[in-house]
This record gives structure tokens, sequence and C-alpha cells, in this order.
């Protein structure tokens, strides 16, 4: 059985791990359903419906052209890039006397994991080296900030945080950093907001519930929607947003949907539903609890349930476009209970068979899988646009292809053994520049490192 080992500070990753035991059924609320029991190898792949674009082709992997990286500044306001990674936003209008160097605008992007604030740096001209003493740094434009008006706080298990830049819309007379925070265990807390751009005084708005879907499908990344497809597909809606935790809780693939708050208020009142929304993607069906309802049958190709997908993008370039998931994909065997391959059943605390908990550092209860890779994942906007009219099942749009990133990492090779949450982070896209921005988590010491990518052109 193949193993792999992590730099991660001890302290933190035993943390970290011990709350992932609280994946077993037996230990959630009295109200949660167990889930469909997780298989211990690759699903069988479903065929996906033929579905016409609609205008187009897809982005290949092929149209993605590596430029390099860059690295992240050092600490301000009370936080740092150190296991940063949730978030990760473009602004067009940030920087506005940064060099004319093709790679204008800003990004706002969340730090480190236990406080998730936010902090705007310039975009320096990527580096094509395995050397970071040769890549250029970001600069601070403005320091870290919370944007959720308290939150986030320490009380909370594994935190996240995600955010979009949009322009105003409806009503509003400014863009906004619109925002989903989420902790490991929720089912309906209220969830997603939005704050002005202004981090020193980003006055937000929120939190509100997402519609009648729980927070394991909804609250994690979010991303713009191209306007000519949301006009067709989904009028008005022009973010998506989602989550794709490890294990069945989410059902067995990445969750998105479009939606916008806006039209529910300028903004909606605090712990108001949002109700203008659509589901493009779930691999399952909303069950009356926070439980995601799924089988094989529902599955996406070659599913595991360590697979985590922090971040995605709705790429476009002329005539191409495609939804793509940056994250960690699980390879070979996978299984839950401990890292050393040891498997803990569901129901076996039931049955009075549980195997002995392996002695430290194997003594951490978690979903696990052989082998890891960091990847993007590829899906067609015609597919999501034929589950928004209602033509296709959630789970039938698969991915058509997928994009390994191991050859573009500076630390592709983790020491501890498995790791599925720590390879890659957030992105982001610049649309007018076609060019996309993402996260390797742990690059640069424990601070992360952003690559950039040019799509299309």
């Amino acid at each position: 059985m193949t193993i792999r080992k992590t730099k991660l500070l001890w302290p933190i990753f035993l943390i970290i791990l011990s709350v992932l035991a609280c994946n077993l059924p037996g230990e959630m609320e009295p109200e949660t359903s167990e889930p469909t029991p997780a298989e211990n190898t690759k699903l069988a792949p479903t065929s996906p419906v033929p579905v016409i674009p609609l205008s187009g082709e897809v982005v290949s992997p092929d149209d993605l052209q590596y430029l390099g990286a860059f690295r992240l500044p050092e600490a301000s306001g009370g936080s740092s890039w150190d296991y940063s990674g949730h978030g990760l936003s473009f602004y067009p209008g940030g920087d506005s006397n940064s060099p004319d160097d093709g790679f204008p605008g800003s990004l706002f992007g969340v730090g480190h994991d236990q406080q998730l604030y936010v902090s705007e740096i310039s975009i320096p001209a990527p580096v094509n080296s395995k050397n970071l003493d040769d890549l250029n740094t970001a600069v601070t434009l403005q320091p870290f900030a919370d944007i959720t008006g308290g939150t986030i706080t320490d009380e909370l298990a594994i935190p996240r945080l995600g955010m979009e830049y949009l322009p105003p819309q409806g009503d509003q007379t400014t863009g906004k950093l619109h925002f989903a925070w989420g902790q490991h265990i929720q089912d309906f807390e209220p969830s997603h907001g939005w704050s002005e751009l202004d981090l020193s005084h980003p006055q937000p708005a929120g939190t509100w519930v997402f519609g009648g879907y729980t927070n394991y499908v909804t609250n994690d990344y979010i991303f713009e929607i191209p306007a000519e497809w949301a006009a067709v597909n989904a009028p008005g809606m022009l973010l998506a947003t989602g989550r794709a935790r490890e294990g069945p809780w989410s059902g067995r693939g990445p969750a998105l949907f479009a939606y916008a708050p806006w039209e529910d208020g300028n903004p909606p009142a605090p712990n108001a539903k949002l109700t203008t929304l659509t589901p493009l993607l779930l691999y399952g069906e909303q069950a009356d609890g926070p439980d995601i309802v799924s089988d094989e049958s529902t599955a996406m190709n070659g599913y595991l349930d360590p697979d985590h997908w922090w971040g995605g993008a709705w790429l476009t370039a002329g005539e191409k476009s495609a939804v793509i998931f940056v994250g960690t994909k699980a390879l070979g065997t996978a299984w839950y209970g401990f890292s050393n391959g040891v498997v803990w059943d569901y129901d076996c605390a039931e049955q009075g068979n549980c195997p002995e908990v392996p002695e430290w550092p194997y003594d951490d209860r978690g979903y696990w899988a052989d082998d890891y890779q960091a990847q993007i994942i590829f899906y067609d906007p015609a597919d999501l646009g034929a589950v928004a009219r209602g033509e296709m099942e959630t789970w039938e749009p698969q991915p058509y292809a997928s994009l390994d990133l191991t050859p573009y990492l500076f630390v592709p090779e983790h020491e501890f053994p498995g790791d599925n949450l720590t390879l890659i982070g957030a992105a982001a896209f610049d649309r007018e520049h076609g060019l996309l921005y993402v996260i390797e988590r742990l690059a640069d010491e424990y601070k992360s490192v952003v690559h950039v990518f040019r799509v299309g052109q």
C-alpha cells in the first residue's frame, strides 16, 4: 500500500484529524441519519447524458499554459498566509498603480485556516522556476481583516471561508465581496453574506440561509457565472457556490448552485432564507434532514470518499468555456479508519467488533486513500445548463477531462501517511485577460504559493 507523509506541524495536524473522527454517523446529532457506507474501491463509471453545447467548445487541459508562480507577503493585520488557501478572488479594479506587466488588478485572499481573515494583495509577474528565491513576492494592499462580522470564532471546528468579487447588482451602488462561511459539521445554519471592499470598514451583511439545502453542499467555494450563460439558463444568477467535503455527507462529487442574493433584498435581512437559486450539480438528493442521499448510481465518475475540492472557476476563452474544480483527488483504494490502512466500519461499535486503535501517529480516524493527486477537473457548461433547465438530473453531468497539477507543485510529495486536505487550495479567474490563479498550500514553509495559468491564449 502506498502511503504518503506530510510536513504539517504535528499539533495543528492532530487537532484537525481528531475533528475528522466526527465523520462517524454514530457521533452525529441524533436527528442525523446514517449515510450509505463508504465503498473501499473505485466506483464504476456512469455514462453522462450527451448534450449539445449551447455555443462554442469546451476548454481542454491543453488550453492551460503554465506561466509560473509568485510568493505571498509577510503577516499583517493580526494574521498571516501560513496555513492559508481557503478563498481567493480576482478584483479588476485593484492596485491601480501596478506596472503594465500584463497582470493587472489585485487578489483578495483568505489567510490562516483558524482565523480566516481576508487581505488584498498585488499581483506580481509570475516566474517559472522551482526555486522559491527566484519568485517575485506580492505586496500587501490591505492588511488582514474579518469580513464576516465575527462569524468565525475559535470555537468552530475546521472552519472555511469562500468569497468572490462581483460588481454592483440590482439596487446596489458598490461592488461586493460575496462570502460563504462554514465548519466541518453543521446542517442548515446561515452561511452566505457580502461585505464592502474596504477591509478597514467591511460592513458585512448577512448571514443568510441557503434555500432548503444543507450546509454540506453550499458553503465553501464561490465564483462568478458569465452573464451570457446565466441569461439563457439561470436568469439574473451571476454567482455559483457549493461545497465538496470528504465523505458521503455532501453527495458523491462536488456540488454547485447558481444564486443571486441581491434578488432577496438589498441586503436581505439577517438569517433570511435565500430563494433565488437553482442547483447545477448535486451528486445525490437532499433529504429532509442534513443528509444528501446518494449511492453509486448518483456518483461522479471515479469518486472516492477522501476526494476534496477546495475551489472552482468558470473559465472562458473566446467561444470556449469550462467549469473547473481544483483540489485533491484520492487514488487507489479508499477507506474510513486509520492512515495505516486499518478500516473502522461505521457500525462496528454496535456490532462489538471495532479494531484496536493504532499507536501514534496512526491513531486519528478519518477518510484515507492509498495516494493523492492535485488536480483540476473540467465540466461542460452546456451540461450544467441542461440541469438548470430541468433537462438533466443534477448528478448526470460528469467531468470530461482532468489535469494533474503535480508537475507544477513545489511540494508534490507529503511526508505523513496520507493527507487529503492540503495539496491545493482555492482558485480565482481574471476573465478579461484569461488568467487563472491557483493556490498551492504549505509550499513556502508554511505559507501558500500562487500558481498562474493562461487560459486559451
